[in-house]
């Protein structure tokens, strides 16, 4: 347990549970350094996590499908306004293209470009290569499927508590 940690059991009230509260902490800085390690690939590919969102919902969607700016707002959990923005800098960066002209240019459908879908491919290849080296330097390939079961166990029942969470990363930044 690191100092921090340990400096900050030592104040928690009676009660709370020292190993849960370390699993806890730890998994959310955790959750913090994977945030660090999509920003600094996205940063090497020219774009924003937010951006990445977009284009990994859009790759989600299939190779020919498209969103309207409503649905993907809806998918990423952003407002109107940043979907809006997001799309801008995509089509001006060549990675999406509005398709279907409406006059209503807040409903006009979007989709991957080549370029969208090819950048998007290499920086998530980069991002699982950078993951892949620190899970299997620190835990090795037996280590990564036991922590694999456990936290699919751990999953499971806060998911039987509280429902379920998205099956994929949301990170819900501007």
């Amino acid at each position: 347990m690191g100092a921090g940690l340990a400096e900050w059991l030592a104040v928690m009230p009676d009660g709370v549970d020292g190993p849960v509260e370390s699993a806890r902490q730890r998994i959310g800085r955790l959750s913090r350094q994977f945030e660090q390690v999509l920003r600094d690939v996205a940063e090497e590919y020219g774009f924003s996590t937010g951006d990445w969102q977009a284009l990994s919902a859009l790759h989600r969607s299939g190779r020919a499908a498209v969103l309207t700016p409503k649905e993907l707002g809806d998918r990423l959990g952003v407002t109107s306004g940043t979907v809006t923005v997001r799309i801008d800098r995509l089509a001006r960066a060549g990675l999406v293209e509005r398709v279907a002209a409406t006059s209503d240019g807040r409903s006009r459908p979007i989709r991957l470009t080549r370029k969208g879908r090819a950048r998007w491919a290499a920086a998530t290849k980069k991002r699982t290569e950078r993951e892949q080296a620190l899970f299997t330097s620190a835990l090795g390939q037996d280590g990564l499927a036991d922590l694999n079961s456990l936290l699919a166990r751990l999953l499971t029942r806060f998911e039987s508590e509280f429902g379920p969470s998205s099956p994929h990363d949301a990170l819900r930044q501007e």
